[in-house]
């Protein structure tokens, strides 16, 4: 066993008993390169990626390659969902140098001060299809770093200048405004796949903060284009390969155009966006197909990806028995063994064939809608679900006993936060208990494991223990969370710790140019100080950051919130102008700030009927930008919350205060009054 038995992440502890001398990221092993004067290899890439796995078989756990590392090099293994700090600052010197492509395994060889000098992914053990293997790509670094020692430190000087260079074409308050809105729909809009939903083509991903704000475009526009593109877009994705049709659930992306073929990993991030986007899509349309898919995804999360202790587990493998996809796969014969009589519903409904549509297996998909399958097997429509229903419990149980994907059970704080915030959404809107309690049972684990004693955030937990400097987008998505949970719950020490955890933001993160920084003024010293502006698979802390304080502000009033929000919003505007795909999350944003929010102020015992129907015409229609608080008694001065201060109900009933910018219309008290009030937010359709 090498040092990395010594760490928490399950990544890096599969890397345990490499023969590779690994160390993890830390002082130990720069000290030694600079001693020894040996250039760093470094290798990221995280626990469920497939090609990660492929090059640790190949090349870690062979002795010859191994030795070859040990002798050259200082290697250093990082778990990217640990380290995005890391990941990302050398993502971009991989980046740099091959015109833009990147992915993981990343490979980067760096100077022992750190600074990268040559960089690719995956590396086969064996020359292949005009690539070098790793022992050639090592031989040749190696070479360069002894003979031609000039031209390496000149190379690591430029990409390093490069990378610490940020360019932003930044704009004026001015320029946020619908324009802006409306010019990255048309041009999302322009990339739509009218045949199969989704963006661009293979590999085609979700891509929910896209989704999210073509939603908000419905919301302000009507467009029932917009409406139709997302609908048919989550349609196509749930009844595709890329959804877990027995388990529920979504796998990370479709390697071709029609949602087919997945990489069959599983990741809480995008289980958590996408939860949500089903739930908003059901608030809007009615149609309990996506609500069904919400609460699929919500009941798998809670069965398979939740810690005793409330927490949410990161990801499951796409391998099993070392093959991709063997857990989800399934053969026509075990089908009708397993199903008897009743294995041609199944053989039907999921495309079933005998050759099947996976290296010889299926991946279970939904070709036709139920009405024609109902009429092609002579069965009313509620026959063949509830017969659907029965066929997916036996097969679910019977899929229990197989060997399971690998299970990265570390718990990330932002992460937790985008799970947390959908689910609490999901429990008022829905009336389900049961979310409502998981959300404060993660929310409890999040405050006791991962939040310090001086309101730090903690990346990480694993085994008991917590640890590495959270960064902006752990506060941000646990703003968010806790927002949704206050908003769920009106407890108030949830929107206590958002506000704390903002606070710690401005004084922590704040950039020279308004913006955010990805690490903290008091993080471990890098090459450069990253700060990743992009929408990826995960929002970014800064698109998220800016919504948070949008929203503080109209609990609050604070103008540093507003400013700082509007000015992160600012920054970006000539990126979001040009290439829009890239900042779903910060259009959202943009669309709360020019838009303003709705700040709903209720005075009411919360578990009085009369109350709850205010909050049901409040809170169950979609409403993107509403913001919730409520108080059971009459407030006479300053509240914890400024939104309630001086809050008093007309008479015996509980009352309801609609304001903008703390100017607020005359308190009402009736389920028609406070409807009438946010009409301009209502759907034609509600």
């Amino acid at each position: 066993m090498n040092r990395l038995a010594n760490e928490t992440s399950p990544y890096l502890r599969q890397h345990a008993d490499n023969p590779v001398d690994w160390f993890a990221w830390g002082d130990e092993a720069f000290e030694k390169a600079k001693a020894e004067d040996k250039p760093i290899l470094l290798s990221v890439g995280y626990s469920s990626c497939h090609w990660c796995h492929v090059m640790a078989h190949e090349s870690f756990e062979h002795e010859p390659t191994a030795q070859m590392m040990n002798d050259l090099f200082v290697s250093i293994k990082v778990d990217r969902e640990e380290r995005p700090d890391v990941d990302d600052i050398y993502m971009q010197a991989v980046q740099a140098l091959s015109r833009g492509r990147g992915g993981w395994p990343m490979t980067v060889f760096l100077l022992p001060d750190g600074r990268p000098f040559y960089g690719g992914t995956y590396f086969p053990r064996e020359a292949r299809y005009g690539i070098p293997s790793f022992s050639q790509i090592m031989q040749g670094v190696i070479d360069a770093y002894r003979s031609r020692r000039d031209e390496v430190e000149q190379v690591a000087t430029q990409l390093t200048r490069g990378m610490q260079r940020v360019s932003l074409g930044i704009g004026s308050p001015d320029d946020i405004n619908p324009d802006l809105l409306d010019a990255a729909y048309q041009r999302l809009a322009r990339d739509f796949d009218a045949t199969d939903g989704g963006f661009g083509d293979a590999p085609k991903f979700p891509q929910p903060m896209n989704l999210e704000f073509m939603l908000r475009h419905y919301a302000r526009t009507n467009d029932a284009k917009a409406l139709e593109m997302v609908t048919f877009t989550l349609r196509k994705m749930a009844t595709g390969g890329i959804y877990d049709q027995i388990g529920g659930g979504f796998h990370r992306y479709s390697v071709d155009a029609i949602w087919l073929v997945p990489h069959f990993e599983k990741m809480l991030y995008d289980n958590a966006q996408l939860s949500r986007v089903y739930l908003h899509a059901w608030q809007i349309t009615g149609y309990d197909f996506f609500r069904r898919i919400a609460e699929e995804i919500y009941d798998y999360v809670l069965r398979e990806m939740t810690a005793p202790e409330g927490g949410f587990y990161s990801a499951t493998d796409a391998d099993s028995e070392g093959e991709e996809g063997k857990f989800f796969v399934w053969n026509r014969a075990e089908l009708e063994t397993l199903l008897g009589a009743d294995a041609i519903v199944a053989i039907e409904y999921w495309g079933v064939s005998a050759r099947g549509n996976f290296e010889g297996r299926n991946i279970l998909f939904v070709p036709n809608e139920d009405h024609v399958i109902a009429d092609r097997l002579g069965f009313s429509l509620d026959t063949l679900q509830e017969k659907i229903a029965a066929i997916r419990d036996t097969l679910f149980a019977a899929r229990t006993q197989r060997v399971h994907p690998g299970l990265d059970d570390k718990i990330l704080a932002s992460w937790n936060g985008l799970m947390l915030a959908s689910l609490s959404e999901a429990a008022r809107v829905l009336n389900r208990d049961d979310y409502r309690q998981a959300a404060v049972r993660n929310a409890t684990f999040i405050r006791q494991h991962l939040l310090t004693d001086a309101g730090r955030v903690l990346r990480t937990h694993k085994d008991g223990q917590s640890h590495i400097n959270g960064y902006l987008e752990d506060y941000a998505t646990l703003i968010d969370g806790f927002l949704e949970l206050y908003q769920t719950t009106f407890d108030e020490r949830w929107f206590v710790e958002a506000q704390q955890l903002a606070d710690v933001v401005l004084a922590r993160f704040r950039a020279e140019d308004g913006g955010f920084y990805d690490t903290s003024n008091d993080h471990e010293t890098l090459i450069t100080r990253p700060r990743n502006l992009q929408d990826n698979a995960t929002p970014s802390g800064s698109s998220m950051m800016a919504m948070g304080l949008i929203r503080l502000t109209a609990y609050t009033g604070d103008a540093d919130y507003l400013n700082a929000g509007q000015s992160t919003l600012t920054m970006l505007y000539a990126a979001m102008r040009e290439y829009p795909q890239a900042f779903g999350q910060a259009l959202s944003a943009v669309d709360a700030l020019i838009n303003g929010l709705d700040e709903v102020a209720v005075i009411g015992d919360p578990n009085d009927a009369e109350t709850r129907a205010l909050l049901d015409v409040i809170q169950k229609p979609y409403r993107p930008n509403i913001i919730t608080a409520l108080e059971p008694q009459d407030v006479e001065g300053d509240h914890t919350i400024p939104l309630l201060s001086y809050r008093t109900r007309r008479g015996l009933s509980p009352t309801v205060y609609v304001c903008r910018s703390f100017a607020c219309q005359m308190p009402v008290t009736t389920p028609a009054e406070v409807g009438k009030l946010l009409e301009p937010e209502l759907n034609a359709q509600e």
